[in-house]
């Protein structure tokens, strides 16, 4: 895919529209609209409805929290006017602060929904491993500057992957009805002075990412070993967990769904790490109900409900 399209202005796009929207979530309280802080989800809402001339409401394919960045946030809406491919990018960017931008739209099926239909949901933390803090990178990764073992917090998150009771990873205020995720795979890598932990999963629970980040810390400095997270796990108790990382070093980095529905692929942000060359879906899903459910497959186990809010 070429990063350089030019946008169709002379037809006007009908029906149901998917989006992918990119923004920095330093000044907001996360994706969810909310009556007493500002949103993405407001401010996307406000500038499409300038578009359009009329009221606009988004569904996203998952929450994030406040503070958290986001690079492929897909969303969908159903336009009350038809308008252009370019008058729908550029219009919503012209009406959009700088920390908010749209990355292009089309138009899907009626039938598609942006978080009913995802597949899975994919998060990278970054951490600036180094001495002195960050400058130009402070708002977008979150500084160590004690040494970390990247390969030992590898090591300690594998065994997180598959279906687990992630309680002891869940926020205190999390409304999801059940603690079980599957984590398609999670990875710590380290690029210079970057240590990436980059996960997929079918969805994940409200703080889960950021309390996994901050337990392999813990490992990465060596003040637990290897089986650290192991016994985290198997505590299912919050109470008995690590701290909380840093909200700044969380991105949303990709909503995966079924390619009949034709979206764009985009290479994986944030785009200090572009030079890692992975673009969006290249990894096959592993078999599970939850996928099986919702590509529209019967299926046998019933634990498929989820609330995407890392």
């Amino acid at each position: 895919m070429s990063l350089f399209q030019r946008l169709d202005e002379h037809h006007p796009l009908n029906g149901r529209l998917a989006m992918a929207v990119e923004y920095d979530g330093s000044q907001y309280c996360g994706w969810q609209r909310l009556k007493h802080a500002a949103s993405v989800q407001a401010s996307l809402e406000q500038a499409l409805s300038r578009v359009a001339g009329a009221p606009v409401r988004v569904h996203a394919s998952g929450r994030t929290d406040s503070g958290v960045h986001a690079t492929r946030q897909i969303v969908h809406f159903d336009p009350p006017a038809p308008r252009s491919e370019k008058a729908w990018v550029f219009g919503a960017n012209a009406n959009l602060p700088r920390d908010i931008a749209v990355r292009w739209v089309m138009p899907v099926g009626e039938d598609f929904h942006a978080r009913f239909k995802a597949l899975a949901r994919r998060y990278r933390y970054v951490l600036l491993n180094q001495p002195s803090r960050p400058v130009l990178e402070r708002a977008n990764v979150t500084w160590c500057r004690d040494p970390l073992d990247a390969e030992a917090m590898h090591e300690a998150a594998q065994v997180l992957v598959g279906e687990h009771d992630f309680s002891s990873f869940r926020a205190a205020g999390c409304q999801s009805k059940t603690p079980w995720r599957h984590l398609h795979f999670i990875e710590v890598h380290r690029h210079g002075p970057l240590v990436v932990v980059d996960v997929q999963g079918n969805a994940f629970l409200h703080h889960m990412i950021r309390n996994i980040a901050g337990a392999l810390v813990t490992v990465g400095r060596g003040e637990q070993g290897t089986d650290y997270l192991a016994r985290l796990l198997a505590l299912r108790d919050r109470t008995q967990g690590d701290v909380t990382a840093p909200a700044c070093g969380l991105h949303f980095v990709d909503s995966l769904y079924d390619p009949a529905w034709g979206l764009p692929s985009e290479p994986l942000g944030p785009n200090l790490l572009a030079f890692l060359g992975e673009w969006t879906g290249e990894r096959p899903l592993p078999d599970c109900p939850w996928a099986e459910f919702r590509r529209g497959q019967p299926v046998a186990d019933g634990r498929v409900e989820e609330n995407d809010h890392a």
